[in-house]
């Protein structure tokens, strides 16, 4: 929305609360009647034979204070932001991706790549990644978020570390696009401080519950943090509701909103990350991206000689009520997630239909993990592992990473 407002002055009545500058020892503007009359062909026509001295300076008056009032004609009620720091983001991310990639070593560490063309940079199989990307093993090590780790070894700097993290081409893709889209609007109208804050909150409250209901395998993406972004433009809507004349984006938002989310029924979607991601953020909207009513803003802005008509609150009460509720409700929410997080209490056992959030089964697709065994055997300085559904072998050079790493390379031989 455009929050350019337009206050134009058009031969003011009598009544009208518009006060003109005037010098002092100069005549005042005339009035109404003595202004030069229009002439039926559209030419502006003279009254009487001339204009005297203090005609002439009442014309020169009546061009100064027009362009006096010209002065009121627009101005720009809200700060318009340059956006960089969302175009930054993007960058940090292919960045990362490409590190990823780097340490991942795919002709390293597996005999069939995709794209092999492309070196160490190249992708796991198909098979093992349909999304064109590292390997599970890689991204953990680059600090996916791995509920084990953050309970047991404490490392809740995965919370954050995930958010940055993408599992392939098509991963990274749609999420930096959806970034762009929706993170540079955002920025130009709030600023790159609350922005950035909601997007990192929001993207914290989206692994929150995701720890807390999907306690096995590793999750990454930065969805949580751009469902956040989704609801802190459906807040912003309701909470600066008066301010937009025109509502019918209301219903977009919450079409695209409501089609994302069913998204998150397919499998091996995280639609827990994107459910917290939306909420902290649709709560942090009320908080960040509440805005003053225009006719506060007007009573600042407007140069002098224009008399309000009343003075204005800065805020309407219903937004002091939402910025207090919602405050309170992420506070409380953060607070009793992290606690119930770090007791290592997963939420599905207390809630027998809560898995449905993130995938509905169909005849098209099953959401149960399946289960693979690995028998593990070492001599000297080797591991063989075989898969028992499969028979499959392999030998893997005995590290310490690959002994505590052992069923991710079962499920890897296995897959």
């Amino acid at each position: 929305m455009d929050s350019k407002i337009e206050i134009k002055v058009t031969n003011p009545k009598n009544g009208d609360k518009v006060v003109h500058s005037v010098r002092p020892g100069h005549a005042t503007s005339p009035s109404p009647s003595s202004q030069p009359s229009q002439s039926s062909d559209g030419r502006r026509r003279r009254q009487g034979q001339g204009y005297g001295h203090g005609e002439g300076e009442g014309q020169r008056n009546r061009g100064r204070e027009g362009q006096h009032a010209g002065r009121l004609i627009d101005f720009m009620p809200f700060k318009k932001w340059v956006p960089w720091m969302i175009p930054g983001f993007v960058l940090v991310n292919i960045f990362l991706f490409m590190i990823t990639m780097y340490i991942n070593n795919c002709p390293k560490n597996s005999k069939k790549c995709v794209g092999t063309f492309l070196g160490r940079f190249s992708f796991q199989p198909f098979k093992e990644n349909p999304l064109l990307g590292p390997s599970s093993s890689t991204l953990e090590k680059m600090g996916a978020l791995e509920v084990s780790k953050v309970v047991k070894s404490r490392q809740a700097w995965r919370m954050i570390s995930c958010i940055w993290l993408h599992a392939g081409v098509f991963h990274i893709l749609a999420n930096m696009l959806s970034l762009l889209f929706i993170g540079i609007r955002l920025e130009q109208e709030f600023g790159f401080v609350r922005i950035g804050m909601l997007y990192l909150i929001a993207g914290f409250g989206g692994s929150i519950l995701s720890s807390l209901f999907i306690q096995t395998g590793i999750s990454v993406g930065a969805s949580g943090a751009l469902f956040g972004l989704l609801g802190s433009m459906l807040s912003e809507l309701i909470t600066n509701w008066t301010i937009y004349s025109n509502k019918a984006p209301l219903l977009t938002l919450v079409l695209v909103i409501v089609i994302n989310l069913a998204m998150g029924i397919l499998p091996h979607v995280d639609n827990f990350a994107h459910i917290g991601g939306f909420i902290s953020g649709f709560l942090l909207g009320f908080v960040f991206l509440i805005r003053p009513q225009f006719g506060y803003v007007s009573q600042k802005k407007v140069p002098p000689g224009y008399i309000a008509p009343s003075r204005k609150p800065k805020h309407k009460t219903y937004q002091y009520v939402l910025w207090v509720c919602s405050l309170i409700l992420l506070i409380a929410g953060f607070a009793i997630g992290l606690i119930l997080l770090l007791r290592g209490v997963n939420l599905n056992e207390h809630c027998s239909w809560c898995h449905y959030m993130s995938c509905i089964p169909t005849p098209l697709w099953s959401c149960r993990n399946r289960q693979v065994y690995c028998q593990s055997t070492e001599f000297g300085k080797s591991l063989n592992l075989t898969c028992i559904s499969s028979g499959k072998s392999e030998i893997y050079p005995l590290t310490e990473e690959n002994t505590s790493q052992v069923q991710q390379l079962c499920s890897k031989l296995c897959g």
